[in-house]
């Protein structure tokens, strides 16, 4: 008889004008609207969305989120869903212990570092990075609290923010922090499955023909011989960057014409063929400086040079050149192989690429084959750039 008393329609006026209760006790009242939502009144005048509902044969009380904060409207929403819940025998107060004692993003993006990114990837640094970057304000929700709407939506915002190529990259990474929680243990679905990557165009920029003469010219007026000589090797090995920063005199065998690299990116080793250019510009380099360490030595805390878009920066602007990346000299060796003859499985080979389907023919080639294709290719460029 007391519930029927206060059963009312739940509406904004008539939950404001409710009396508060005696001091010690509580008031409930419920909506003739949603069967089993109620909204509980202390005496300091808090008032708390419920629900009250029979789950598997017991009562059990689920709590949905204070008024006004949470609208009447919400309320029936949230009620209607969790009722939906238990009458599937699911009880929501169990869901929500299990998620208090569930592990935060921010848990599992410290296991990830530890157990794998540091383990398996030359890049973690990176990793690192751009997690506490872009996703430092999710370390302290559980995992499974985020969504696949969330991740859309942060995707979207770095892309136009920061670039598609970085939302992809990030969107990649949370794909991945979220398969290792599954694979060690946890119990849930990763949201970021589904979620599509922007569409990137791929970099097809090399040097042209008539570029070269100029690139050349401006190349040979850089003072600083460092950076000179790091381009030059760059564009006549086609050796990613970090490879030729950190090139040791160690690794390198003059009389055979050779710099063997002892891991690059995909954790092989690389055998290197250089031509009488470079082996001309080492030799000079071994005569300035000697044979310590690193043959460009840097004065930070790795020891060689480490960035240089300065120099980088001059040659273009003597050159008159615009949109030229320094990985484009790679990609300008490769294009040069490509045009003078050179099979996609020597450009592969010389330029360290990793495929299943080419590893079996880099088996069965030596490295004559490979050498002389580096050999036309860059006296092409060669040629090209004196005329």
């Amino acid at each position: 008889m007391k519930q029927q008393e206060n059963s009312f329609n739940f509406t904004k006026k008539t939950l404001d004008s409710l009396s508060l209760p005696e001091t010690g006790k509580r008031l409930y009242f419920y909506d003739t609207r949603i069967r089993g939502l109620e909204l509980m009144v202390t005496e300091q005048g808090t008032k708390s969305f419920k629900v009250y509902r029979k789950c598997n044969g017991k009562p059990v009380r689920v709590t949905l989120g204070k008024y006004p904060e949470m609208s009447v409207e919400n309320a029936r929403n949230n009620a209607q869903r969790v009722i939906a819940e238990m009458l599937r025998g699911k009880n929501p107060n169990s869901e929500k212990k299990n998620l208090r004692a569930e592990i935060s993003f921010g848990e599992m993006f410290s296991l990830f570092m530890e157990r794998y990114s540091k383990q398996n990837k030359k890049t973690w640094k990176t990793d690192e990075k751009d997690i506490l970057r872009f996703l430092g304000h999710w370390f302290q929700r559980k995992l499974s609290s985020i969504t696949k709407q969330d991740i859309q939506s942060l995707h979207e915002k770095i892309r136009k923010e920061n670039g598609l190529y970085q939302a992809n990259r990030l969107l990649a990474r949370i794909h991945i922090i979220y398969n290792k929680a599954i694979e060690w243990g946890w119990k849930g679905t990763n949201p970021a499955q589904g979620v599509k990557k922007f569409k990137e165009k791929s970099r097809d920029r090399f040097l042209h023909p008539d570029e070269l003469p100029r690139f050349f010219e401006s190349l040979d007026a850089e003072e600083n011989d460092a950076i000179r000589d790091y381009i030059y090797i760059s564009l006549l090995t086609g050796v990613r960057k970090s490879n030729v920063l950190s090139m040791r005199w160690e690794d390198i065998h003059l009389e055979r014409r050779e710099w063997l690299i002892p891991e690059t990116k995909n954790g092989e080793s690389l055998r290197v063929h250089l031509i009488e250019k470079v082996i001309d510009i080492l030799k000079d380099r071994a005569q300035k400086y000697g044979q310590r360490e690193w043959v460009f030595e840097g004065y930070g805390v790795t020891g060689h040079l480490v960035e240089p878009k300065a120099g980088w920066k001059r040659i273009l602007q003597r050159a008159c050149i615009k949109d030229l990346r320094l990985h484009d000299l790679r990609r300008t060796l490769g294009s040069w192989q490509a045009a003078t003859g050179a099979n996609s499985f020597m450009i592969g080979q010389s330029l360290g690429h990793k495929s299943p389907q080419s590893t079996a023919v880099y088996a069965r080639l030596n490295i004559d084959p490979v050498r002389d294709s580096v050999e036309k290719a860059t006296q092409a460029i060669l040629n090209h750039a004196s005329r």
